[in-house]
């Protein structure tokens, strides 16, 4: 097990990750995607579980394609990974064309500017430099036009200058099968792959995976559901967790009924109770939107085994929560509440404070300790 350098002893919270878990996931979303290959989206410092040791971890589970979103990460990710596959999505950075060369990164290409600046400095550099070449098919963020990318298809002298190894898209709707834009998408790109037969594509984010056949093509780029979100909304999430966050209570106060708990006294009690006091708020990562509401009930935390509800308002350092229910001796100062994990998903947390999965998990926190456990060479934290 690798930790950083602040004890749990000496942290309000701490964060475990189990990339034996992480791993499995891989393992299940590649076979999932049948022939096509897996790789791994690991941008945002993989989604806020540390880099490196995720990096590594999938290395050793098969992983060699790895998708970041701007080159400084891309830059660290070669230190880590010399023999890796790295695409930067969000394109090739204006003049930055010797940084991607000398790192080994392959920018997503997202405009004929940045096709003809690729090709310029590949003539320079003596060969045409691997690529991406990304087309919007659909979700109007990043990408050639469809007409922009029949310029580049039908421009030889252009073509000749791009070592393009890649042929993307991204899925505006994925995570809702019967959305009609996810059969628009899949036919436009069927289309632009008959342009370019002879280069691999790519389509399939997490739950693109589970879209089926026509969606998956060579390689597949998912990335929440690596880190245990849901990428079949709706249904039981097919993915281990791998991220638990737990708070150690800091103090149980007894609270009379009719008295308030928290900042601005959202919440009175409706009897006489007993509150722990958790040493995790906003600075964490725990969403302010975790404050109790009555609207659908209020958000949640395990402790010793028994889900109680957070009460009054999560704060930047602290939180309450209700554990009247609780035998006095399962709850004292030390004891562990689980914030998020195996027995709180993410994708549930995340619903309750208004929020996905993706944003709860790129959001926690630095200060509290973080665990890496399961597998057997994650390198150094």
């Amino acid at each position: 097990m690798m930790t950083n350098a602040i004890p749990t002893d000496l942290a309000g919270a701490v964060l475990s990750i189990d990339l034996a878990a992480l791993q499995d996931n891989y393992r299940a979303l590649s076979k999932k995607a049948g022939k096509a290959t897996c790789g791994a989206a690991v941008k945002g410092n993989a989604y806020g579980l540390g880099l490196e040791p995720v990096a590594r971890a999938l290395w050793d589970a098969g992983c060699r394609d790895y998708f970041v979103a701007r080159p400084k990460e891309g830059e660290d990710l070669r230190t880590l990974l010399p023999q890796a596959v790295i695409y930067v999505l969000d394109g090739l950075f204006p003049g930055q064309a010797e940084f991607y060369a000398r790192n080994d990164l392959r920018p997503a290409l997202i405009s004929l500017e940045e096709a003809r600046e690729w090709a310029a400095f590949g003539r320079r550099y003596g060969r045409a430099l691997p690529c991406a070449i990304h087309v919007d098919t659909g979700i109007n963020r990043l990408g050639l036009t469809l007409p922009e990318f029949d310029v580049l298809v039908n421009d030889a002298d252009l073509r000749s200058g791009l070592g393009i190894a890649l042929l993307m898209s991204h899925l505006a709707c994925a995570d809702d099968p019967p959305h009609a834009l996810n059969r628009v998408q899949m036919k436009r790109f069927a289309a632009l792959r008959k342009m370019l037969p002879e280069v691999a594509a790519s389509l399939a984010n997490s739950s693109g995976i589970f879209l089926g056949k026509d969606y998956v093509n060579d390689l597949c780029r998912p990335g929440i559901a690596l880190y245990g979100g849901n990428p079949t909304p709706g249904k039981k999430n097919p993915m281990k967790a791998v991220a638990t966050l737990e708070g150690a209570v800091l103090q149980v106060r007894d609270v009379k009924k009719g008295e308030s708990v928290g900042y601005s006294a959202t919440w009175k009690a409706p009897r006489d109770s007993r509150i722990a006091i958790l040493g995790a708020g906003y600075k964490d990562g725990v969403p302010r939107h975790l404050s109790s509401r009555q609207k659908d009930g209020p958000a949640q935390v395990v402790v010793a085994g028994k889900r109680c509800p957070i009460v009054g308002r999560v704060s930047m350092d602290m939180m309450g929560v209700d554990v009247t229910a609780l035998p006095k001796a399962k709850v004292t100062r030390g004891t562990r509440a689980e914030i998020l994990g195996p027995r709180l998903p993410i994708d549930e947390a995340a619903g309750w404070a208004g929020t996905i999965s993706y944003e709860l998990l790129t959001r926690l926190g630095s200060r509290y300790a973080r665990l890496y456990s399961g597998t057997a060479n994650p390198g150094e934290s």
